[in-house]
């Protein structure tokens, strides 16, 4: 033990003195965090006796594969596309089955209303605005959440997700991050208020703040019915058959890698400005490889984290049903106070290559992402109540009646991709940061980015006369 620790020594004492001849800063922590790990392997071997060296030699071999520059990365975004897919095609049924149900439940109810001569309005704030509204939210959500959250407890029980964060600590150093954010991403794809929870994993104030800033730009559960409808409808269109659903992933995994390079981006670009900082060390122990416990992991992802997730929109989008139910049948000058929304903003809308009604309806869905859509909806056939979109044939049709093209489903897509987070994330933020300060720039930071770049491809689009 002598020799090594004389050994390590010297060698500090070597990084020091080159440290001190070229001010890198960098090399010398790697060069220590390096030394470490070889002392603490070279202790190991005189110290540890393993009694199955194959099984140990098995994870080595697979390590070395799923952690590799070469491999690591094309591995992990094919495990993560393959997610995607299933979460697609998946949900599409029980989605609609849960729809259907409520609906069934929704004509009890209004004959119930109708039987006891209840005015009109009381019908429409309780069924088409309360209970429309929340009905939508748990058919959108429960049945990707259902699917998502189980196959990523999966692969964190069977030891994958550890070498994700190993494989992405490379590329958040560089911008400045912290390998554990790859973590808290991965759960900012089911819902990124869980996400701002989980950033209590990074020990480094100033990294976990980035993480908090940055989370938003991985697509949560209630912005995927947005991505996946438009994909579908529009980006994988002229794909039939099987590969209609393959092409829908790859569309919306683009969309993820994408905002992935977003976040590292901005995570460099506040690296060097208002949270400066030098990164800290990710020294990870890899767990071993074990086999999934499939049952007690459905079981738990399904109570822990869907149930839980799953309430807190409900809570959050109940009461936004009602309020869009009120803008949409209060009148003035004989169009609704939506209307009148819509007309508000479409000149700047039509700036960033969207109309008034969108940008009213990701305002409206500030309390939850999953209402985008149906307050879109709404207004488009000012029906005064939320609309499902499943439940219509010709959506395409409204959405090309209403002057849409290539170029409106990519910024909708994108604006609803990169804008600022959902009420609850909001909330989350505060609760977590105790500073306004930065839950405001958590709001402002990503809306800036997301009006940006619409309003770039959109006035790229036209100059170049793509539309």
């Amino acid at each position: 033990m002598s020799n090594l620790s004389a050994t390590n020594s010297d060698r500090l004492d070597a990084l020091l003195d080159i440290a001190r001849k070229s001010g890198d800063g960098d090399s010398v922590r790697d060069g220590i965090v390096s030394d470490i790990y070889r002392l603490s392997r070279d202790i190991c071997k005189e110290t540890v006796r393993y009694e199955d060296k194959k099984k140990l030699e098995g994870a080595y071999k697979l390590d070395r594969i799923v952690t590799s520059k070469l491999w690591g990365y094309p591995i992990m975004f094919l495990i993560l596309g393959v997610v995607f897919w299933l979460t697609i095609a998946g949900a599409n049924v029980p989605s609609a089955l849960i729809a259907d149900f409520f609906g069934v439940i929704e004509s009890y109810l209004t004959a119930g209303f109708q039987a006891v001569n209840a005015p009109a309005w009381l019908h429409g704030i309780l069924v088409l605005g309360f209970f429309r509204g929340t009905s939508w939210v748990i058919s959108v959500m429960l049945p990707p959440m259902a699917i998502f959250f189980p196959t990523f407890a999966l692969l964190e029980n069977f030891g994958y997700l550890p070498r994700v964060a190993f494989n992405m600590d490379r590329l958040f150093k560089k911008s400045g991050g912290h390998g554990k954010q790859a973590l808290t991403m991965s759960m900012g794809f089911g819902c990124n208020a869980a996400a701002i929870l989980s950033t209590r994993i990074i020990e480094s104030p100033r990294e976990r703040m980035l993480a908090i800033l940055t989370n938003n730009f991985v697509p949560c559960n209630g912005r995927w019915p947005t991505l996946i409808l438009l994909s579908s409808l529009f980006m994988a269109a002229g794909v039939a058959g099987g590969l209609h659903t393959v092409a829908t992933a790859m569309v919306v995994m683009s969309m993820v890698l994408f905002g992935i390079v977003i976040t590292l981006t901005v995570s460099w670009a506040l690296s060097k400005t208002m949270l400066r900082g030098v990164p800290t060390h990710y020294t990870l122990e890899l767990p071993p490889y074990r086999k999934p416990q499939f049952a007690k992991t459905i079981l738990l992802a399904s109570r822990d984290k869907s149930w839980s997730v799953l309430k807190r929109a409900v809570i959050v989008a109940a009461p936004a049903g009602v309020i869009t139910w009120i803008l949409g049948n209060i009148m003035v000058g004989g169009e609704s106070i939506l209307a009148h929304m819509a007309a508000f903003f479409d000149p700047f809308a039509h700036a960033i290559g969207l109309d008034g009604y969108i940008l009213m309806a990701f305002i409206l869905g500030l309390p939850a992402n999953e209402i985008v859509l149906p307050i879109l909806l709404m207004g488009y056939l000012s029906s005064g109540a939320m609309v499902d979109a499943d439940g219509l044939d010709g959506i395409k049709d409204i959405f090309l009646n209403h002057g849409w093209t290539w170029l409106t489903a990519l910024n909708m897509m994108l604006f609803s991709l990169l804008h600022y987070p959902c009420g609850t994330t909001l909330f989350n933020i505060y609760k977590e940061t105790k500073s306004a300060k930065w839950t405001v720039l958590s709001a402002l930071i990503p809306l800036s980015i997301a009006i940006f770049i619409t309003f770039v491809i959109a006035q790229t689009a036209r100059l170049l006369g793509w539309v």
